[in-house]
């Protein structure tokens, strides 16, 4: 059966708008959670959701967005606001209403300038140093250079799985939160990262994601249409000390040392 649910994602606005149409139903769910998560991934600040045009047809279909904002809670913490004149169907979404595209610009305000860096790389030998370069010119820019040390190790390894397992083309995004940064890297694989924590000293490999885990205050991942991103939050109080997040649990490790 086809979709009967269709979206549009406009990217010329300040804050970009994602429109969608049609009859949203159970069904549907994972369509509407889908299109929201492949612009999320672009981390920006704020998005809009226009549901002007969008019939619930069951009571409990808009909860897929609450679901969608507390899935990127932690990342990318981007703030969802909702475009309807008539909110009555979405009230259990637990997002802000406004009663248009227009009005929920105006409520938002002008995104924050100068707090994201994106750096698109091939899976070739040297992704990872350029990746850290970016890493180093961001903790420079934003007066965080404690924070260069463990962003350098996480984007190393991050961008070293892309080489060694995707081998698709990635995106590296570095995004500044208040004392903290957040390094993600987007690829085209749908292989998820899975850590199973500590491994014994004679294995080979396996340690990468160990890392990460130690020098984090949380980490994760979110599967996209064509792919997935692997994200991970930095502060300075974490930056030489173990994760004290729950966030990876249950993941197991690639083999990647």
């Amino acid at each position: 059966m086809a979709s009967e649910i269709g979206h549009v994602v406009d990217r010329a606005q300040v804050h970009p708008v994602v429109r969608f149409t049609g009859v949203l139903a159970g069904s549907e769910a994972a369509a509407v959670r889908t299109a929201l998560l492949d612009v999320l991934a672009e981390a920006p600040q704020a998005l809009i959701v226009d549901v002007a045009d969008l019939t619930v047809k069951d009571a409990d279909a808009p909860g897929v967005l609450r679901r969608v904002a507390r899935e990127t809670t932690v990342w990318p913490a981007t703030h969802l606001i909702l475009a309807t004149p008539d909110p009555a169907p979405w009230q259990d979404a637990g997002l802000s209403v406004c009663p248009s595209v227009t009005a929920a610009a105006a409520s938002l305000g002008s995104p924050r300038p100068g707090r994201r860096l994106e750096l698109e790389l091939e899976p070739v030998v040297g992704a990872a140093r350029r990746a850290r370069e970016l890493v180093t010119e961001a903790c420079a820019r934003w007066d965080l250079p404690e924070l260069a040390g463990a962003g350098s190790i996480v984007v190393t390894e991050l961008a070293n799985n892309v080489v060694a397992h995707a081998r698709t083309p990635m995106t590296v995004l570095l995004s500044r939160y208040a004392d903290t940064m957040a390094v993600a890297v987007r690829d085209h694989s749908a292989g998820q990262p899975r850590f199973a924590g500590r491994v014994a000293p004679t294995a080979y490999g396996g340690r990468g994601l160990l890392l990460i885990d130690a020098v984090t205050r949380s980490w994760g991942s979110l599967p996209l249409s064509d792919g997935k991103v692997v994200w991970a939050i930095l502060a300075a109080e974490e930056s030489s000390g173990p994760s004290r997040s729950g966030l990876a649990a249950g993941m197991a490790d690639p083999a990647h040392g």
